[in-house]
């Protein structure tokens, strides 16, 4: 089924929620750390907005597990993005998984999806404030 379909969450905009037990302490690091500002707030909850797409980080007493990537970035140039992240403190994660492994943060990534036109791509993790895995990634035509 596509959105021509009929189908309402084909047609819908998606957005990100990630939880954060201390909101201030995200804030901060949205800001200082990622140079995000949020858009909108309430209470309880903070909205960003990047390439026209939202995501919320949002006071919560659960915890995801961190195990897997909950949020991506698509940039134009990684290595740029991961040494100006670094110079505001972003550590990267080190992965050594099946099918790739990074180096200096960075892992090549075979494969990518036909619809963009890349042979593969190359990502970086690392953690926000909250224990939340966060990525940037860079398809490779």
């Amino acid at each position: 089924m596509n959105a021509d379909d009929g189908n309402m969450l084909a047609r819908s905009r998606v957005a990100t929620r990630l939880p954060a037990h201390d909101l201030d302490r995200a804030r901060r690091f949205y800001s200082a750390v990622l140079g995000l500002e949020p858009v909108d707030e309430r209470p309880g909850g903070l909205l960003y907005r990047c390439g026209g797409v939202d995501f919320v980080v949002f006071r919560s007493t659960g915890a995801s597990s961190g195990s897997f990537t909950q949020m991506a970035w698509e940039v134009d140039d990684i290595e740029a993005a991961v040494a100006e992240l670094r110079r505001r403190g972003v550590v990267f994660e080190d992965v050594d998984a099946p099918g790739f492994r990074t180096r200096d943060g960075i892992a090549e990534v075979e494969g990518n999806y036909p619809s963009k036109g890349a042979r593969g791509e190359r990502g970086a993790w690392f953690r926000d404030s909250e224990g939340n895995l966060l990525a940037i990634g860079e398809p490779v035509g």
